[in-house]
């Protein structure tokens, strides 16, 4: 396996793609779409969280679907620009970043999403295939089990494995991360999926 040696873009370059990354993935666009539309503050709805699932929650699909494709395309935008400008390796670096941002936004105190969005985001900016591949994972997953939480923890598993067959180390090293940190933020969801008791696609109440 090739040396991953990220810092070979520089210093400067690297606290630049990093904060590029930060500042762009920690736009809240849950919170700042659901404020503009009257519906109060979206941490005080449902879960609290600002991602596309608890825009559902105040019923209004068009601004979770508008907060899904934000919340990624933040991450697709620190990935592109970054790689355009110092190369792939950066391009990984600012998608992260951007991950990182989302799940810990300074203006809202580091309380942040779950960061499934700004992952597919990632790789839509870094390894576009990879998209495909977690809409597969998640489809099938959901079609069986009904279970949108499993269905990602799933896709997000498979993601670095998949990389890693493919030979994009470095890129399967990053989302590695990312699975990490994603597993963590469903820690609650996990829980419930263990007890039986995580809400199924579709259940009311």
């Amino acid at each position: 396996m090739p040396e991953v040696n990220y810092l070979a873009i520089g210093w400067p370059a690297l606290i630049a793609v990093l904060s590029l990354g930060y500042l762009l993935g920690s736009i809240p666009f849950g919170l700042v779409l659901t404020r503009l539309a009257g519906l109060g503050d979206l941490r005080s709805i449902g879960s609290g969280n600002i991602g596309a699932t608890n825009v559902l929650r105040t019923g209004n699909k068009k601004l979770a679907a508008a907060t899904l494709l934000l919340d990624a395309l933040k991450a697709t935008a620190a990935a592109v620009i970054a790689q355009a400008v110092f190369g792939h390796n950066a391009g990984l670096l600012a998608g992260f970043a951007a991950f990182i941002g989302h799940l810990f936004p300074v203006w809202l105190g580091f309380k942040g999403g779950k960061g499934v969005a700004t992952y597919i985001g990632t790789l839509l900016g870094v390894a576009p295939l990879m998209v495909l591949v977690f809409a597969i994972v998640w489809l099938s997953i959901a079609y069986l089990s009904r279970y949108s939480s499993l269905s990602a923890l799933v896709a997000t598993l498979v993601i670095p494995v998949a990389l890693w067959i493919l030979g994009a180390y470095e890129a399967s090293l990053v989302t590695s991360a990312m699975t990490v940190i994603t597993y963590w933020r469903h820690k609650p969801n996990i829980e419930r999926l263990i007890a039986g008791t995580e809400s199924k696609i579709g259940q009311k109440g």
